[in-house]
């Protein structure tokens, strides 16, 4: 077994294992097998300390016991499938039903909590494999499946591919949950988001996307210029979703889809995706959340910014399909790119609206 990998626990599917990526700009990134979890990012910030800016918990089992999917690889469908089912090519499938009557991120034995294969590549790179069975949570079709976490420079770079030996929806996603600050400083009212977008998918009061397509400008959720989180989190029109929980259709021209800063840290997160949106949530249901290192977690302490396809796009027609299908690669990146913010300021002219 490589130095760079060591066994940290155990859960009821067998061993759990950690890598260790490290890299000369001093970024170092911990994974573990189960979930293909990022479980800490430490990040040069902009005096050279070490920060922490993803939440995590303390034991692999705090995992499988949490609902808050911390830095999990989510499958194989991100997002809410309502009614827990769906009809794909005239067949009918009933998914596992996980939140009230409807299937999230999987459903409740998901990717997030599977024991993915780990396989070190190099000092900065890793691969984890994972083989879903047909009928796995309801879904058609053997899936297998793999991510590659990598360390380029001051980016994470996340690469997946997936293949399926009959049609399936799929669609991965990331679900780190980010402060800038430190994983265990509070709430991330202080930071200031952009978006590259102009649209976006209203959901209902069970956070179901209800297939609309609507305009940003002049609502809560309008980041088209840099903006503070404590300017939105607490609109009443966000009362029902606790703060931001809201898909964002990104615009398709060059540069980062979203820009992530904070003052006190100097650090800027840029994400650059190839999906067609991005799924971004404040925590607003986290609530007294023992993490790593002693943290409690607690309400908008973190943000989620989850690239993906359009939520539920079978009881949509309207979206954009993701359907994986025999013979087909799904394949997709997303890379998380940090800087300090005066830096990432000077390239947000990239970030050019339709």
């Amino acid at each position: 077994m490589s130095s760079q990998m060591r066994r940290i626990g155990q859960v009821p599917e067998g061993d759990v294992y950690e890598i260790l990526l490290e890299n000369r700009r001093g970024l170092c990134a911990r994974i573990f097998s189960l979930g293909a979890t990022l479980g800490s990012l430490l990040v040069p910030d902009a005096r050279g300390e070490l920060r922490d800016v993803v939440l995590g918990l303390a034991e692999p089992a705090d995992y499988l016991e949490s609902s808050a999917y911390f830095g999990a690889t989510v499958g194989r469908v991100a997002g809410r499938i309502q009614g827990a089912g769906f009809t794909l090519d005239g067949a009918e499938y009933k998914l596992d039903a996980n939140e009230g009557p409807n299937h999230l991120h999987g459903g409740s034995w998901g990717f997030s909590r599977r024991l993915w294969m780990p396989i070190v590549l190099s000092p900065q790179e890793a691969l984890f494999r994972l083989v879903s069975p047909e009928g796995d949570m309801g879904y058609p079709g053997q899936v297998e499946a793999e991510v590659r976490y990598r360390l380029e420079g001051n980016a994470l770079r996340l690469k997946y591919r997936a293949e399926s030996s009959r049609p399936t929806p799929f669609s991965l996603t990331h679900h780190s949950y980010f402060n800038l600050k430190g994983h265990g400083s509070g709430s991330v009212a202080s930071h200031q988001l952009q978006i590259k977008a102009d649209a976006y998918i209203p959901v209902d009061g069970d956070r179901l996307a209800t297939g609309e397509i609507c305009p940003l400008s002049g609502t809560a959720l309008d980041f088209s210029q840099p903006k503070r989180l404590s300017d939105c989190l607490y609109q009443p029109e966000l009362a029902a979703t606790q703060g931001l929980d809201h898909f964002f259709v990104l615009s398709e021209s060059e540069g980062p889809g979203a820009v992530l800063s904070e003052e006190e840290s100097g650090l800027a997160l840029e994400v650059y995706t190839d999906q067609p949106g991005m799924n971004v949530y404040a925590g607003g249901l986290l609530k007294d959340v023992k993490g790593k290192e002693g943290a409690l977690y607690q309400q908008h302490q973190g943000i989620c910014l989850e690239t993906q396809a359009f939520p539920d796009p079978l009881h949509h027609p309207g979206f954009p399909p993701s359907i994986l299908r025999p013979g087909e690669a799904w394949e997709s990146e997303t890379v998380y790119r940090f800087e300090g913010a005066a830096a990432a300021k000077g390239r947000r002219a990239q970030m050019i609206y339709l």
